[in-house]
């Protein structure tokens, strides 16, 4: 029994060694930096190591729900139709680009800049599923897997006898995903792409200006729902596998990219339930707070731009001014206070008639000024501002280097390209997320898999590429 006399230091409160002292003097942002360590996440371990997870994934959404887990340290092994492939790799942009030879049959395709980010980290090979000479060989990968996303029509892999109530009996913890447009249902067959995700769920309908001022439904420029879907997923598998961790059991996640594009429809479904009303796309102001919008200034940041993306593009700020204070504060700074003597309170100024008077006003103010004039001078008023920003600038934004969410990586394959997608989902001081390569051309590891892991022979696995198996 321990003497209650004795104060051990490591029940002590406080650092226990001089190293934590000096940790805990350091001023936080010192702290941050050096605990993060940005750049040299690879010489540290990945949280999902022991991992492996097949892909039997296509396009966006779930091959990115797979490549969180490789980001995060898991082996990935991505399975593609032998000389088809993941059509991903001839999709935009630029259509049938010509990075690297894809194989032998299609020499003139290559793999498009559309696909990058999607597959990272993964080792590539190929399989025609559907082949019963290809069926022992994913058996055998199932049995020493710990999972497998596909995203077929529902019911395919099914009839080929490789759904999740089939590989369960070969490997009780297998986890198995299906990620798909609809899910069973009335819809089960039909399939989606991102734009039909947007639509379907109602988030389109919200997206764009209202129509009073000409405006339409709008789908966002990028694959917002693909990537979000991708990111839901690897949030169930997470789940999934501390599950199995507690009862030993594997489990099957069916995920409908329709279904998972209603969450981002807000605050808009309560809306109508509770109220009946029927929520409408408003453009760049907000129906619920003013000001908390974008406006356009008069002049470009890049007036003598040859590049027309940023000579008439760097003219928009957001800027949010919707607590009274501040809002008085804008009024003043525009030598508008009769509009902030009409709307004092807020419940005035979101009505839709002052919304339309308040952010005209704004604009009349910034006609005559630069996106980066309206930007300081509202900044230096205390009322937070912020240019609408392209690409170009995300890239050359110091908050954004400095913490690495944007750097150049010297890719396998590309060579140099400037990476985001790994680096932009949030710091891990022990097991930070690292991009090793893109992606890799097909088949590209079928002799390590096939050879090295399953150990076929490497006449076998000529054999089938002969066949037209792998």
């Amino acid at each position: 029994m321990a003497d209650p006399r004795e104060v051990r230091l490591e029940d002590l409160p406080g650092p226990k060694s001089r190293e934590e002292l000096e940790d805990m003097k350091a001023p936080y942002e010192e702290y941050c930096r050096k605990i993060f360590d940005v750049g040299n996440e690879f010489i540290k371990p990945g949280a999902l190591e022991g991992i492996r997870w097949l892909s039997c994934t296509m396009y966006i959404f779930t091959p990115h729900s797979v490549a969180n887990l490789g980001e995060l340290g898991a082996e990935i092994i991505k399975v593609e139709f032998p000389r088809v492939a993941d059509p991903m790799r001839h999709t935009s942009p630029f259509n049938e680009c010509y990075f690297y030879p894809l194989h032998d049959t299609r020499p003139k395709s290559g793999t498009g800049i559309g696909v990058l980010n999607a597959n990272v980290n993964e080792y590539y090979i190929s399989l025609d599923y559907h082949r019963k000479e290809a069926q022992e060989v994913l058996y055998k990968l199932v049995k020493m897997s710990d999972g497998l996303t596909e995203c077929y029509r529902p019911g395919t892999f099914d009839k080929w006898k490789q759904s999740y109530r089939y590989l369960q009996e070969i490997n009780p913890r297998f986890i198995y995903v299906w990620g798909g447009g609809f899910g069973y249902g009335p819809k089960a067959f039909g399939g989606s792409y991102d734009i039909l995700g947007q639509a379907h769920a109602g988030l389109a309908s919200i997206t764009g200006f209202h129509e009073d001022f000409g405006g339409h439904p709008v789908k966002h420029s990028n694959w917002c729902i693909d990537w979000y879907s991708g990111t839901q997923i690897t949030v169930a598998v997470l789940a999934a596998l501390y599950w199995r961790r507690k009862t030993g059991l594997g489990t099957m996640i069916e995920f409908s990219q329709v279904q998972a594009a209603t969450r981002c429809l807000g605050y808009g479904v309560p809306l109508y339930g509770r109220f009946g009303v029927v929520r409408q796309r408003w453009g760049n102001w907000d129906t619920m707070l003013c000001v908390h919008g974008i406006i356009i200034c008069g002049k470009s940041d890049y007036p003598d731009e040859k590049n027309p993306q940023l000579r008439n593009e760097a003219r928009y700020v957001m800027v949010s001014a919707f607590n009274d204070p501040d809002f008085k504060e804008l009024c003043s700074v525009i030598k508008r206070m009769d509009l902030y003597e009409k709307y004092k309170t807020h419940n005035e100024r979101v009505r839709a008639e002052a919304q339309v008077e308040i952010y005209r006003e704004i604009e009349k103010w910034a006609a005559d000024k630069s996106r980066s004039e309206v930007v300081r001078i509202l900044t230096e008023a205390g009322i937070l501002a912020m240019p609408v920003k392209n690409d170009k600038e995300v890239y050359e934004s110091e908050h954004f280097r400095q913490r690495g969410t944007v750097r150049w990586m010297d890719d396998p394959m590309l060579g140099d390209v400037i990476a985001q997608s790994t680096y932009s989902t949030g710091l891990f001081s022990e097991t930070p997320r690292r991009k090793f390569w893109d992606f890799r051309p097909v088949g590209a590891d079928n002799i390590k898999i096939y050879h090295e892991l399953l150990g076929y022979p490497i006449s076998t696995i000529q054999e089938w590429y002969e066949k037209g198996i792998i």
